[in-house]
């Protein structure tokens, strides 16, 4: 039997083009510059979002309230076995990355789990849908306090200054607030979104591709790039697919030890191994704006969610065709 492979994802491939054409052409994209995309990563921050609360379905997070195991499993992994990892590994190689680029692992391992990938994935999978529409979501509302607490707490280990209230505060107002804004208008315009998915969807990753361009022309423009090469995304692919499958191997054992069954490891291990890039490209110039090195600092958020992609979409449709599919 042939392997099914994922579809072409143009969401993937506008990613690599906003990086590249940041490389080659930054001058319109950078902070102060002739199309002011700092506006964009400013207020699409809040678009991003409240499209995000207009989507989200309260129902089917209910459906998978009561499997508390489950729940606590998953972020446990998502919001504290990824940061250790991290710390070790640091611990273990200091030399390996750069200051800028352990930041930014940092960052992924403090980042939320993705929402609408993992719940995609443990359907292809036949697993535990409710489960995973739940632990996805409650991620990414426990991501609006967690990540900045993690993240304040590592550049502070660090030497990095990081005022936490403040940036909270503005995480709050661009992340939370928009949500619950999100939620109260699904009542008016939750038929609306829902047929009109696809124009949704174009919005909300547009935004997405207009802060990482902002992003990378920023970083270029400081001549960020200009002393890395291909070299540095290589490793930080290898890095990114031993984090992924260390993760992925851990909490399986931990999803036998709980006596879970197939479906609900499934949702676990789906939801508990990835990161959201979603939230992780809107947050970043809330927490690392003053960075020059932002571009730097969001490229392997940006690369493990490819590389998580793809594992996640083999080993899905493994789990299918296990299942009769």
């Amino acid at each position: 039997m042939s392997l099914r492979l994922p579809k072409l994802d143009y969401f993937l491939i506008g990613l690599v083009l906003m990086v590249a054409l940041a490389l080659i052409w930054p001058t319109p994209g950078t902070s102060g510059g002739p199309l002011h995309f700092e506006y964009v990563t400013t207020y699409g921050v809040s678009v991003v979002f409240f499209l995000y609360g207009l989507t989200l379905s309260p129902e089917r997070m209910k459906a998978g309230v009561l499997h508390w195991r489950l729940h606590i499993c998953v972020q446990f992994a998502t919001f504290v076995l990824f940061p250790l990892l991290l710390l070790a590994a640091r611990a273990l190689m200091p030399g390996m990355f750069s200051d800028d680029l352990w930041l930014g692992f940092f960052y992924v391992a403090a980042l939320p789990s993705t929402v609408s990938s993992s719940v995609a994935m443990t359907n292809i999978a036949r697993g535990n849908v409710p489960a995973a529409v739940f632990n996805a979501s409650l991620s990414s509302l426990l991501g609006v306090f967690v990540t900045p607490l993690l993240m304040s707490w590592y550049m502070k280990s660090n030497g990095i200054d990081m005022p936490l209230l403040p940036v909270i505060l503005k995480v709050v107002m661009l992340v939370l607030v928009p949500i619950v804004l999100g939620q109260i208008a699904r009542r008016w315009l939750g038929g609306w979104a829902h047929r009109n998915a696809f124009w949704v969807k174009l919005a909300d990753r547009s935004t997405i591709l207009a802060i990482v361009y902002n992003s990378f022309c920023d970083s270029v423009a400081a001549g960020v790039w200009s002393a890395s090469d291909l070299t540095v995304v290589l490793e930080i692919a290898v890095a990114s697919v031993a984090l992924f499958l260390v993760v992925y191997l851990i909490m399986n054992g931990v999803c036998a030890i709980m006596g879970f069954n197939i479906r609900d490891r499934i949702a676990c291990q789906f939801c508990g191994s990835k990161k959201s890039l979603a939230t992780g490209v809107p947050l970043a110039p809330v927490m690392f704006g003053q960075n020059a090195a932002i571009g730097l600092i969001v490229a392997p958020i940006m690369v493990f969610h490819f590389l998580q992609l793809v594992i996640v979409s083999v080993l899905a449709a493994r789990f299918a065709r296990r299942a009769g599919d």
